[in-house]
């Protein structure tokens, strides 16, 4: 039986991170003060709230309401106002462009606006950065891993990332680890798990193409054989004629470097059918409830990745989160999706920010690039000068049984 198998940045289980870099942040745009005279600001979140991310998002959501409760509802001297909003449409059936650019306006053009939490998918926030950025407004996703949104570099486009940025300072980052880190924690996992050549394709996404490029060098580096390169269809009824491409190259693992909400369980399916002593590789935008199934199709339920063997792994506010997850929306620590914790963190973070710059917009931004040594459910991480997270280690996921279980935990070596 093949083994479909996922990594998922899974810093709860990270007791210590390794240290951050000591210079400080990039700076913002338009900046100017938020609210006027108001003691009230707002913060916005935007994630897909249509599709197969629906679940995933809601749980990212219910992170930062928590976190948010938490500190009573406040910042400092000042009340936040959560507001939520759908980066997806029924269309698409996922995220969607224009969608994601019109968040981004409504943000901006709210002059109570302070922080912006998303977007879940690296190709929304390619979107939603330059609109943002120019409107000086905190932006930090929960989930970003594309390299090329932050840095330049293997796995990332011409012209990245200075074309997100019209202003020429960063206003964006994130609290999970780039996709440098978690192809090169991919590669190690497929290395471990006796893989001797790989077959790699993307979803022609931002995040699909660089995540598959990010994991192409470090396995090559691993003398693992790239077999083969290609890209998948969302919008494709099968992939009967791409899987027995694949056959034919003799790879003996298949990487899957995309999203689940392009069809990636009736890719998943299919290539199981066509090959099935190959071992399936995804990244953590695989790693959905809709993929708690195996690839044979057996269905399953939510992903139990939050199962109190990953609790007792987490840092002392990690476990307390999900005990505390668990009272407030009364479910099971099973049931807790992976990026709940970072919805939370995004959230805590940006919270931390406005308690030190107040309704000051590029205070604020500063004080999120000023981050160091954080002690949070994650573990002790720092952000560096381009608003990208010090933490390195990524969470290995088999799937047995029908269901993705946690295997073990995975520090990337990049060097």
């Amino acid at each position: 039986m093949a083994v479909w198998s996922c990594l998922i940045a899974a810093m709860a289980l990270v007791v210590a991170a390794c240290g951050g870099d000591d210079s400080g942040g990039g700076g913002g745009g338009g900046g100017g003060t938020a609210g006027g005279g108001s003691k009230t600001l707002t913060i916005y979140s935007s994630l897909p709230l249509q599709g197969a991310s629906r679940p995933q998002s809601e749980d990212v959501i219910n992170g930062e309401k928590l976190a948010l409760q938490q500190r009573g509802g406040k910042a400092g001297d000042y009340t936040i106002k959560y507001v939520s909003l759908d980066d997806a449409t029924a269309a698409a059936g996922k995220w969607d462009a224009a969608q994601t650019k019109a968040n981004a306006r409504k943000a901006a053009q709210d002059d109570d606006a302070i922080a912006y939490l998303g977007e879940f998918n690296s190709g929304a926030s390619a979107n939603s950065i330059p609109t943002l950025n120019e409107a000086g407004i905190l932006q930090v996703s929960p989930s970003n891993t594309a390299l090329g949104l932050t840095k330049s570099g293997q796995g990332a486009a011409p012209g990245e990332p200075d074309k997100y940025y019209p202003t020429g300072k960063r206003t964006y980052g994130r609290v999970v680890p780039i996709d440098t880190i978690q192809g090169a924690a991919q590669a190690q996992y497929m290395k471990d798990e006796g893989v001797t050549s790989v077959y790699i394709l993307d979803d022609k996404e931002v995040y699909g193409q660089g995540v598959a490029a990010n994991t192409k060098a470090p396995a090559e580096k691993l003398g693992i054989k790239i077999a083969g390169e290609d890209s998948w269809d969302g919008q494709a009824s099968n992939y009967r004629a791409l899987a027995s491409k694949i056959k034919s190259s003799g790879a003996d693992a298949i990487f899957l470097g995309g999203i689940i909400d392009n069809n990636g369980a009736q890719l998943a399916k299919d290539l199981h059918a066509a090959n099935p002593d190959a071992k399936l590789f995804g990244p953590d935008g695989m790693a959905t409830d809709v993929h708690g199934r195996d690839p044979a199709g057996r269905p399953g339920r939510e992903l139990p990745h939050r199962a109190d063997r990953v609790a007792r792994r987490a840092p002392p506010a990690g476990q307390k989160f999900y005990d505390d997850y668990e009272k407030t929306y009364k479910v099971t620590q099973d049931q807790i999706d992976p990026y709940a914790v970072y919805g939370y963190e995004a959230m805590d973070v940006v919270l931390d920010a406005i308690e030190k710059g107040g309704n000051d917009r590029q205070k604020v931004i500063d004080a999120f690039f000023g981050t160091k040594d954080k002690s949070s459910v994650l573990g002790t991480y720092s952000i560096d000068e381009d608003g990208d997270t010090t933490l390195s280690t990524y969470g290995a996921y088999t799937a047995k049984g029908g269901k993705l279980v946690f295997n073990k935990a995975i520090k990337a070596q990049t060097s």
